[in-house]
């Protein structure tokens, strides 16, 4: 899978705490819903074919967004490591600041991955 980055659109992040600046080194992501997912702690995160996510976390979470620009290369850089695709993930060069854009009760429902039979 693939998304597609513009330098000129938001980007997010998300965690289970409340702060004003994100740390150097901090995952950020263009796709709000993956962000928001990964707010919960997942252990386990699944994107499927038609980029639904389902996860298996549990915690209440908040989802954030950058409040400055972005340059790829300069201030982020793609997640080396990403299992879910191209451009969905990327870690910051510098410390980045943040506004809180929503806090996110705790999951009732979440699907848990499985691995596809064989």
């Amino acid at each position: 899978m693939r998304i597609a980055v513009d330098e000129k659109k938001r980007w997010y992040h998300s965690s289970n705490r409340v702060f004003d600046i994100l740390r150097e080194g901090s995952t950020i992501t263009q796709w709000e819903e993956l962000a928001a997912a990964f707010s919960h702690k997942p252990s386990m995160l699944c994107v499927d074919d038609d980029m639904v996510i389902s996860h298996n976390g549990r915690e209440k979470g908040y989802l954030y967004m950058i409040d400055e620009p972005i340059k790829i290369g300069a201030d982020a850089y793609q997640h080396p490591r990403t299992t879910i695709g191209e451009n969905t993930e990327f870690i910051t060069s510098r410390p980045l600041r943040v506004v809180l854009v929503c806090e996110l009760d705790a999951p009732m429902n979440t699907q848990v991955c499985v691995a596809p039979k064989q």
